[in-house]
Order: structure tokens, then C-alpha cells, then sequence
């Protein structure tokens, strides 16, 4: 967007501490000098710096644009713009009376970057959410790439596979197994990915991004009264990670707080980028769950450095969790500046039947299920498997995600649409290369 030729927006990037965004400026800006463009054409500030927070971002670039005769475009990059005052109404000045500037922003807390784009930034900038790595970014970082996979491959096209197909794709996952264990473990921070401590990349994530964020970034951008609190839930949530979200029962068992406060705190933590919120979507001729949403952490490595807990490998409720969350997180990531919605569903009445995770589009309407454990069968009754069945529910695609390499195939269930059983391990990597390849939300 930056060198369009006729299409001028400015563009935000949002995301949590320690994911990137500095770096993919600097790759911009390096990208821009190797293509001819004048040094002194472009500027970098971080808002970040003591001194530069008692400036605005109008007042930086009138110093700029005094000290340097600029002839042509300016790139302008401003590195945690949030810290600014007022600068979503700077940025609509400098967007509206200065055609001849690019501009590209980062904020590590969107709050105020959403706030802006709804009214000063309409039309004039983009926000691009940048999470953490996907499992195929993760391998290729670390050269792990699998090179026996063809270009464009779709998930949704390894239903229509030959047994014998799908044992030769599968064995080309297999050298990934210990590199997948620990993307659950360290995540997907890039120095972290990088670091040969994993034991310290877990400190790194308590210290850098959690404790920042809650008692630096959150408690500046909001009105946080109480940052023991604020933390205090933040762990809740880890405890509770994947689980229907009762503001009511947080409230009591967080020392009676009010339903409000914790719901404001609940907002500050999701615009923070620390969490995800997943709304119910209604499925078929099943009632949906109405107002409750279920809670992820951003990544399963923010969730496993703050639980602190030992082995996470060896304990399959935890494995549950942690692959449960990975999965939203590569899915919302995929279907990022789509139609689609993306939540979970669970049966209203009865029984209260669930499916871990719902995308849903005009045309297309997908299922998945984790099941992250040696034993993967699921029953006739399960959720999954009922609307599957279900002519109303026109679901198109229906995918059952497996612990071990081994576990693959359609279910045996009598369905209208199949059920595919996916390793997580493939089910990730393919997901992340698809969207690495500009697929987003063709699955």
C-alpha cells in the first residue's frame, strides 16, 4: 500500500510486544533503499523514546521537514504511535493536506489504532493485525520447510486423496514432530524461535511481553484503577484458556469485582492483543449459545510461561489447550481482512453440544474439532458429527484435528459432508503456507 500507484492509504500495524512489527519496518525501509529511494526521503521515529512522547506526530514531522528539502514522496514510519497524544487526528491532517506522504504506523496496544480507523481513519488508513508466527513461518525460520509439498496446496483438498496419497504426504510431516512439540512450548516470537534457552525464552515472555503490556501499556492507554486486578484476571483467563467466558462468575471468584469493571478489563486485554474473544456463531437448525464468548490467549506460549508449568508435553488436557489455541489463532489469522467469521458454537438447550471452532462465509461454512489426544474417536453424538449430518446446517467443510501423524483419513461416520481426521502438526503448517502464498480465507 505504501507504493501503490492509485490507490493513497496510510497503514497501522497492531500487535502484541516482541512479534515483529519493528522489524518489518526496517525490511520496508531497507526494501525502499535497494528500489532507489533517496535515505533522506524517508523517516523512522519510535514514539516509544522518553523525549519524543512530549511531541506530537505533527510537531515530528514539521522538524524533519525543516531540516531536509524533500523533492517527492516522504516515508514516514512512526514505531508505537499510540504513545502520542491525539495522534489519529494528526494522522488525518497529514493524510488530508500532504498527498506526497506514506505513512506506515505501529501500535503494540490497538486500542486507540481501531479507535482512530472508525472515524478520523476511514478511507484513509489500514490496520493490519500481525500475530504471532505460524507453524510453517516457525519452520522456515529454522530452515524446516517441508519441499516435497506442491504450491497452492489446499487443506480442503486432501479429503479427495487416495490412501495411498495420503500416507506419501503424511510421511513428509514427520521430521517436523519435535520442532512442532516445541512451537507449542516456545511459540511463535521470532527471537524466542531463535534462542537455542528455552527455559529463558519462557522468562523473556513473562518479563517482556506479559508484564510489560498489563503494567506499562495497558495501565498508560486505559482507565485501569487497579493493576493487581488487571492481573489477576489476565491469569484467570490462562487458567480458564478455550472455556465459555462468564463475566458474572469472574467477577465473584476475582474478590467480587464488579461485572462492569471486569468486562472493561476483559476489552483492555483483547485491544492489548493478548487475547482473543470467540463470539458463538449459530450452526444450522441448532440454537446457538447467545453473548458468552470463549477466551484465547494470543499465542500458547504467553499462556505456558505465565501457568509456569513443568511438563506440558506429557500432561493431554494442557497438549488440549494449547493446540486448541493454536488453532484459533492460525484460523483468525488466516481469515484476517476476509468476510468470514470466525467463533465457536455451542447448543443452547439440552446437551450443550460443541464445536471447537466455526468459520463461516457467504458460500462456505467450516467445522473444526480438536481432539489432541491417542484416542481421537469421537461418537456419533458428538457436535461435530450432528451437524454434519444436518441439511440445514449446509456445512461445507468438516475437519477433526489429531495428536498423532498416524491418525488421518475420513471418519466413518455417515455424514452429508465427511469428516476429515488432520493431524494438528499438518493441519497448521498447511494453514500458514496457504496464507504465506496470499490464500488467505481459501482453505
Amino acid at each position: 500500500m505504501l507504493t501503490h500507484n492509485t490507490i493513497r492509504r496510510f497503514v497501522v500495524l497492531s500487535g502484541v510486544r516482541r512479534v515483529g512489527k519493528t522489524t518489518i519496518m526496517y525490511q520496508i525501509i531497507e526494501q525502499l533503499i535497494d528500489e532507489g529511494i533517496n535515505p533522506k526521503n524517508i523517516l523512522y521515529v519510535t514514539f516509544d523514546n522518553p523525549i519524543l512522547k512530549l511531541i506530537n506526530a505533527h510537531k515530528v514531522l514539521s522538524i524533519y521537514e525543516e531540516l531536509h528539502s524533500i523533492k517527492g514522496f516522504e516515508y514516514i514510519f512512526f514505531d508505537e504511535i499510540q504513545y502520542t497524544d491525539n495522534w489519529e487526528l494528526w494522522m488525518k491532517v497529514i493524510y488530508d493536506s500532504k498527498k506526497e506522504i506514506r505513512m506506515l504506523a505501529t501500535g503494540s496496544a490497538s486500542p486507540i489504532p481501531e479507535k482512530g480507523s472508525t472515524d478520523s481513519g476511514t478511507g484513509r488508513w489500514t490496520i493490519l493485525k500481525i500475530p504471532t508466527m505460524s507453524f510453517y513461518e516457525y519452520c522456515l525460520l529454522l530452515n524446516q520447510n517441508v519441499s516435497e509439498l506442491s504450491k497452492d496446496l489446499k487443506l480442503t483438498q486432501l479429503v479427495k486423496m487416495s490412501s495411498d496419497e495420503l500416507d506419501n504426504f503424511i510421511d513428509c510431516f514427520t521430521h517436523l514432530q519435535d520442532h512442532f512439540n516445541r512451537y507449542l512450548t516456545i511459540g511463535g516470537f521470532p527471537e524466542l524461535v531463535l534462542s537455542d534457552d528455552d527455559f529463558y525464552a519462557q522468562r523473556m515472555l513473562r518479563e517482556d511481553v506479559v508484564d510489560k503490556v498489563i503494567k506499562r501499556d495497558v495501565l498508560s492507554l486505559f482507565n485501569v484503577r487497579s493493576p493487581l486486578l488487571m492481573e489477576k484476571l489476565f491469569l484467570y483467563l490462562c487458567l480458564n484458556s478455550s472455556e465459555i467466558f462468564n463475566a458474572a462468575t469472574a467477577a465473584k471468584e476475582l474478590e467480587n469485582i464488579t461485572v462492569p469493571t471486569i468486562e472493561n478489563y476483559l476489552n483492555a486485554l483483547e485491544m492489548s492483543n493478548l487475547i482473543y474473544l470467540a463470539k458463538p456463531i449459530n450452526v444450522g437448525s441448532k440454537g446457538a449459545l447467545k453473548g458468552r464468548p470463549k477466551i484465547y490467549i494470543a499465542d500458547p506460549a504467553i499462556r505456558n510461561a505465565v501457568l509456569m508449568i513443568d511438563d506440558i508435553l506429557s500432561d493431554e488436557r494442557e497438549l488440549g489447550i494449547i493446540v486448541e489455541t493454536a488453532v484459533y489463532k492460525h484460523m483468525v489469522s488466516f481469515y484476517q481482512n476476509t468476510p468470514a467469521q470466525v467463533g465457536y458454537f455451542r447448543k443452547a438447550k439440552d446437551n450443550q453440544k460443541e464445536v471447537d471452532v466455526v468459520v463461516e462465509m457467504p458460500r462456505q461454512k467450516i467445522l473444526c474439532e480438536v481432539k489432541y489426544r491417542n484416542n481421537s474417536h469421537i461418537p456419533e453424538s458428538d457436535g461435530i458429527v450432528e451437524l454434519c449430518k444436518d441439511e440445514k446446517s449446509k456445512v461445507t467443510n468438516a475437519f477433526l484435528i489429531t495428536k498423532n501423524l498416524n491418525d488421518y483419513g475420513i471418519t466413518r461416520h455417515n455424514t452429508i459432508t465427511p469428516i476429515f481426521r488432520v493431524p494438528a502438526l499438518v493441519f497448521l503448517y498447511l494453514l500458514g503456507k496457504s496464507e504465506a502464498e496470499g490464500n488467505n480465507g481459501k482453505l
